[in-house]
């Protein structure tokens, strides 16, 4: 296997010795720094001391719950932003759902194939690092940008920011609301927006597109009424919010 060179620190919250095991061999040989943790209050200590780049978080924990880490950590201003990872043996939807409503980025179900777990990280870090880039590099905001009130919506940067402050938001997030302000007015069924957040990997019902719309509402703050429900239906962009 081809080694990804990277330096990002990972946080492994993990009772299992031997899943924590697998977990550090397979993401050292992917050239990650690893934090281990195996309960829930040394986890979270690390977390807050060393505000890792990605944290795989179990849910059935000594000490603190996954859940209760989770939202922890998305109510301090300094981990609020670290992508964080469910791993678990817990696969009933509302454990999923109340996962994601916490504010977790992904949920995967033990056993987990190795190399799709090794995938999702990267592409979290990928958009983590995006976002940190243009915190610190803002848009040019040119004419191949999308504009839609206080959102603009980059293509090349594939960030939406609002008022020319980025939006972190999670890879489902970020295509939901780029379908929405891109099509003003247009209303969408829940299963249609499960089309655009597909992955082949996962499996999605319309109440994951609920806490997605949810958690997108809490980002955009005062803005929150951009996206508009449509009782019965599904959602849309409401083109008469500005």
């Amino acid at each position: 296997m081809n080694q990804e060179n990277s330096t990002a620190q990972i946080l492994v919250i993990e009772d299992e010795p031997d899943i924590q095991e697998l977990l550090e061999y397979n993401l050292k040989r992917a050239g990650y720094t690893v934090l281990l943790a195996s309960d829930g209050q040394s986890g979270l200590s690390l977390a807050q001391k060393h505000i890792p780049d990605l944290i795989l978080l179990d849910l059935m924990l000594p000490e603190i719950d996954g859940f209760s880490i989770c939202k922890t950590l998305r109510e301090q201003a300094k981990t609020r932003h670290i992508p964080v990872i469910i791993i678990t043996a817990k696969s009933e939807e509302s454990d999923t759902i109340h996962g994601l409503d916490l504010g977790a980025d992904d949920y995967v179900v033990k056993p987990f194939k190795t190399q799709e777990l090794l995938a999702r990280i990267k592409a979290h870090l990928r958009r983590y690092e995006l976002y940190r880039s243009a915190a610190t590099k803002p848009s040019s905001f040119n004419q191949e940008n999308y504009n839609f009130g206080p959102l603009t919506l980059d293509r090349q940067k594939h960030i939406i920011f609002l008022n020319k402050q980025p939006l972190i938001l999670t890879l489902s997030e970020f295509k939901l609301l780029a379908a929405l302000i891109t099509s003003p007015g247009q209303v969408f069924s829940r299963l249609e927006l499960i089309s655009h957040i597909a992955d082949k990997n996962v499996h999605l019902v319309e109440r994951n597109i609920d806490v997605h719309i949810l958690a997108i509402r809490k980002k955009l703050g005062e803005h929150a009424h951009i996206i508009q429900t449509i009782r019965g239906v599904g959602y849309k962009c409401n083109d008469l919010a500005f």
